[in-house]
């Protein structure tokens, strides 16, 4: 692999000795700001007030609606149940949301005995490699750099390490002007050409000299105490092999679409994740923070940079592939509530379609691997949690078409009925995603984007999962050449 070197690996003595220049002196920088603080309210403007009124005016119209239409519902019932096929479909109807309720609230007695696991001191601190790989990032990626440099980690400590994978845009220059800032504490390099976020983060794991390796976007922005927080499970749990960041919405001030995925996040981070940490079987460590134990990557890394799908080398789901091979050697995963990163998400249908597709697709991969191990004797220890959160994969997966066409029968056969129906049920389940969001933000009118969210996500995003289990084959990160046209 022949890469154009800019700056050679340096151990850690004396790596963060660095002096500013005379030139730098006097002028601030994201390392002497104080810790990092996210916009928690976005702007509310006529357009929001709209948006918003809109989603409460059908979703409180499907409550009359589904009261006029009794006669209608019942009368469908009585027809249904006349028939064995109608029966059947029913008695499955009924039996799926019993296992589904039954999951969630299984899942929620483990989230209420969630707890993150607290800081260690300065001097337990492991040392750390934060790895960031860039594409197409621009200005952001410096943004990125001085947030790291900014945590409250011991400098001794920490080895930043950022690679451009052959950016098309600045993204080069604007490393090399973090670099100029932060001296010895950045470690730059640049691929020759773009060779895909895997390789990337393969370099960085050769170039590292951390006994944990950190995973940092270049979107991305972290909180002063975030390291030390991603790092500490590994001191107090010597089975732990690696840990999930908390990540939250950054641009989540105007937009609507990340705004509404804010709202998500809070749910499928600091709810879902918590209940999975607790069985040591966080099913993906996110790409937008993530950490592994040196030793854990070092043993599969052959096997990841190498791995393909049907034939095909994978390039996308490096993240998830990470962490079913980590979960292979027997060790846990965890869950860090208390390590924030904040992220950009996409602002246009087009780009959010794609990221969809790419994560599904990584989706279907990837339970395919973990069902080689996970029905196994692969770790001490009690297997049942991970099991039951694999299996719960599948079922998503295996519904997706079967849902699909009793949608479209629905539509073509009841199409009011549908309409009521469904309003009706997003009004009742996104309501536990809205006071989960509201109760850990002390924010309720944010929280009402839950609503709107599971409106737009039902009648626009439906497909992404049914689409990406048939083009599961397929190759490319979908959004890359979108980030240069910005």
């Amino acid at each position: 692999m022949s890469y154009m070197e800019k700056t050679p690996t340096l151990g850690f003595k004396n790596r963060y000795l660095f002096e500013p220049s005379p030139s730098t002196m006097h002028k601030p920088s994201m390392m002497q700001k104080e810790d990092f603080n996210p916009i928690k309210k976005g702007r509310f403007g006529i357009w929001e007030y709209v948006v918003l009124s809109a989603t409460f005016l059908l979703l409180f119209s499907s409550v009359y609606a589904v009261y006029l239409l009794q006669p209608q519902f019942e009368e469908l019932h009585l027809e249904r149940m006349n028939t064995p096929l109608g029966i059947f479909i029913i008695g499955l109807g009924l039996f799926l949301l019993a296992v589904k309720l039954s999951f969630l609230l299984y899942l929620f007695v483990l989230y209420l005995r969630y707890k993150p696991v607290a800081s260690v001191t300065d001097e337990e601190l492991p040392t750390c490699t934060v790895i960031v790989p860039a594409y197409n990032e621009g200005q952001l990626v410096y943004q990125t750099l001085h947030s790291l440099a900014n945590s409250d980690y011991p400098h001794d400590k920490m080895q930043i390490i950022a690679i451009d994978d052959g950016s098309k845009d600045d993204t080069w220059t604007w490393i090399q002007k973090a670099k100029a800032e932060l001296g010895e504490r950045v470690i730059i390099c640049q691929q020759p050409v773009n060779k895909g976020k895997r390789h990337a983060l393969y370099r960085g794991f050769h170039l590292g000299t951390g006994e944990i390796f950190v995973t940092v976007d270049s979107d991305s922005v972290v909180k002063k105490d975030t390291l030390r927080n991603m790092t500490s499970p590994f001191v107090v749990n010597e089975k732990c092999g690696a840990v999930a960041g908390n990540v939250r919405v950054l641009n989540n001030e105007k937009a609507l679409i990340p705004r509404m995925l804010n709202v998500s996040f809070v749910f499928s981070f600091e709810f879902v994740r918590s209940a999975q940490s607790m069985l040591g079987s966080v099913l993906c460590t996110p790409g937008a923070l993530s950490a592994y134990r040196k030793e854990a990557v070092m043993a599969c890394l052959p096997d990841w940079i190498n791995q393909t799908f049907m034939g095909q080398p994978s390039d996308i789901g490096e993240d998830r592939a990470m962490t079913n091979m980590i979960l292979k050697q027997g060790y846990h995963v965890q869950f860090q509530e208390n390590a924030y990163v904040y992220t950009n998400i996409p602002k246009r249908y087009k780009n959010l379609y794609k990221m969809f597709i790419r994560w599904e697709r990584s989706n279907v991969r990837e339970n395919i691997m973990m069902s080689k191990f996970a029905f196994t004797d692969f770790r001490e220890g009690s297997k049942v949690g991970p099991r039951i959160l694999l299996t719960m994969q599948w079922l998503k997966l295996a519904l997706s078409y079967p849902l699909i066409l009793l949608m479209l029968w629905f539509i073509l056969n009841y199409p009011i009925l549908f309409l009521s129906s469904t309003f009706l049920s997003i009004l009742v389940f996104s309501s536990v995603q809205a006071f989960f969001f509201a109760k850990r933000n002390n924010n309720v009118p944010e929280s009402f984007w839950a609503y709107t969210y599971s409106i737009f996500y039902a009648f626009t995003l439906f497909w992404i999962t049914p689409y990406a289990i048939a083009t599961a084959r397929r190759r490319g990160w979908l959004t890359r050449d979108l980030a240069i046209k910005k």
